[in-house]
């Protein structure tokens, strides 16, 4: 009996991460002056992608990036167009075996550079 118990235990508890889903959550912060423009972030293997319109100075945009598709090791890739026309492409962060290394990741635009931060929910 307590086999059984100890079975449906484990059962239930592992049944908790079998539908959780497969990616990472993105916040998008724009801390720079002026507005950015087709913001696009992926990973390096391309299956999914995250696309925004514009982000006004200021103002932030999340969502989470889907990541069942991804199989391979890699790195996240976020794109955009500066106020001037300039296109920027970054490529920052680090997944394995088509999973992420984290639970969120936010993007902090500013001027002329952008932060990144990594972490777990449970730090967050």
């Amino acid at each position: 009996m307590k086999k059984v118990i100890l079975f449906v235990y484990l059962l239930t508890l592992s049944s908790c991460f079998l539908f959780k889903d497969k990616g990472v959550l993105l916040k998008i912060e724009n801390v720079s002056d002026h507005p950015v423009t087709h913001i696009k972030i992926s990973t390096s293997e391309n299956l999914d992608s995250i696309t925004f319109d514009e982000i006004a100075p200021k103002d932030y945009r999340e969502d989470f990036l889907n990541m069942k598709n991804n199989k391979l090791d890699g790195h996240y890739t976020l794109s955009y167009i500066r106020q001037d026309g300039s296109t920027v492409t970054e490529n920052h962060g680090y997944y394995t075996n088509g999973g992420a290394l984290d639970s969120w990741i936010r993007f902090e635009i500013q001027n002329d550079t952008t932060f990144v931060n990594y972490g777990d929910f449970k730090a967050y």
